[in-house]
């Protein structure tokens, strides 16, 4: 009751955080939908392990080209205008999947999947770099662990019942959810109102300044962000960690429906319960991590570490009860992990740069991830489930290790910065 009323108070006391959280949590809700009804459309039409990883990889291959295009947005254009936008402009393109009937027609799932990405991927950098905006920066650990909550209950919501929904009802009827979902998430956003401060504020004299001066300004500001970077220990050992993980979490995000479906047999239903308990872990996590307001570097290389070893013991796993179990851990530790995380992010990055970094790491981490399931989609013709995801928690153990070590070895240049 406690732990409800203090994320009620919280919402209470930021109201225009309020209104991006529930555009969030409808968006998110919607995507999950159209993403269980799609996997599950995929196995059933193809029953390939490199068509899902196919699907997978579309969604975030074009992170890598427009996700820094939304960050640099942030310099001209309001967030708010940005991102109704791009909910608008994504409804005609969930309802495109209504025609996906065949084996035949799955080059429009894989299309439309693609547009969406390219809209997420100016959306993403402006949402969370513009948080910090809106919130008051005492509660900001907080609001990054609502953050979490948010992800886990678009899971339980989302994933859960899009997976009966589209065992029931079929995959049309978790399509139009999705496009529904982007018209009440604009909705939402023109209610919020950005603080007119710092990079907020559009540059009414861009178009006024000769060619030249832009080019040597922004010269100059790439040149100073680069001299920040490497100033700050905290910061490179956090995009590293952003340019690394992604490339093993990539097959946890291709097995979750082949554990479902092929390993424990459990079909559409069991999709969205491994989903659900993702999204149990995930809500869990925002109480555990208030412990490590304190700790937040050491906290995200450890809960990387524990999530490795969960890996490991989960491709071992026999019983789907167990794996339930697993999945509930790995998300607490990941949302955790995550939290921490963030906070350390837009605590370090200067507000001018904020939305140009998450624009930069936010196209790299994809771009690597969609490589990961690509490549996960590739070696499960060849290689057994189990052996893979074994694989894949070996390697999150190892990236914590590295990562551990680097911030040991300039331990002195991190207590100066």
């Amino acid at each position: 009751m406690t732990f409800s009323f203090g994320f009620k108070r919280l919402l209470h006391a930021e109201p225009d955080y309020r209104q991006l959280f529930m555009a969030g949590l409808v968006n998110g809700i919607g995507d999950r939908f159209s993403q269980v009804a799609m996997l599950a459309l995929i196995l059933g039409t193809t029953g390939s392990g490199l068509a899902v990883g196919l699907a997978l990889g579309l969604r975030v291959f074009p992170f890598l080209l427009l996700a820094p295009l939304g960050g640099v947005l942030t310099l001209h254009f309001s967030r708010r205008t940005i991102m109704i936008v791009t909910n608008l402009l994504r409804v005609p393109v969930a309802l495109s999947f209504l025609f996906v009937h065949q084996a035949d027609d799955l080059w429009i799932l894989y299309t439309a999947s693609t547009l969406l990405a390219c809209a997420e991927a100016l959306y993403a950098p402006v949402r969370k770099s513009g948080i910090p905006l809106l919130v008051r920066s005492e509660n900001l650990h907080q609001i990054n662990g609502l953050e979490q909550v948010m992800n886990g209950s678009v899971l339980i919501v989302g994933a859960f019942v899009g997976g009966i929904v589209s065992a029931t009802l079929g995959p049309q009827a978790a399509f139009v959810t999705n496009a529904l979902a982007f018209l009440i998430a604009a909705a939402l956003i023109r209610k919020i109102s950005f603080p007119p401060l710092g990079t907020e504020q559009v540059d009414e004299t861009v178009g006024k300044q000769p060619a030249h001066a832009l080019k040597r300004k922004s010269k100059g500001g790439a040149r100073l962000l680069w001299q920040f970077i490497c100033s700050s220990v905290p910061l490179q050992v956090l995009i590293a960690f952003e340019l690394w993980v992604p490339v093993i979490n990539g097959i946890d995000n291709v097995l979750i429906s082949v554990y479902a479906i092929e390993v424990f047999k459990l079909g559409d239903w069991g999709v969205g319960l491994f989903y659900a308990a993702l999204g149990i872990g995930l809500v869990l996590s925002s109480w555990g991590s208030r412990y490590l307001q304190q700790w937040l570097l050491p906290g995200v290389i450890a809960c990387l570490l524990i999530e490795g070893s969960l890996l490991m013991l989960l491709s071992e796993t026999r019983f789907a009860s167990v794996a339930v179990l697993m999945y509930i851990l790995l998300a607490f530790t990941s949302g955790m992990g995550n939290t921490c995380l963030d906070t350390l992010l837009m605590r370090e990055t200067p507000e001018k740069y904020r939305g140009v970094v998450y624009g930069l790491v936010t196209a790299c981490s994809s771009t690597m991830l969609g490589l990961s399931m690509f490549g996960a989609g590739i070696l499960l013709e060849v290689v057994e489930p189990r052996r893979l995801g074994f694989s894949g928690g070996m390697g999150f153990a190892c990236i914590a290790l590295l990562l551990a070590a680097y911030a040991w070895i300039r331990r002195d240049a991190f207590k100066r910065s």
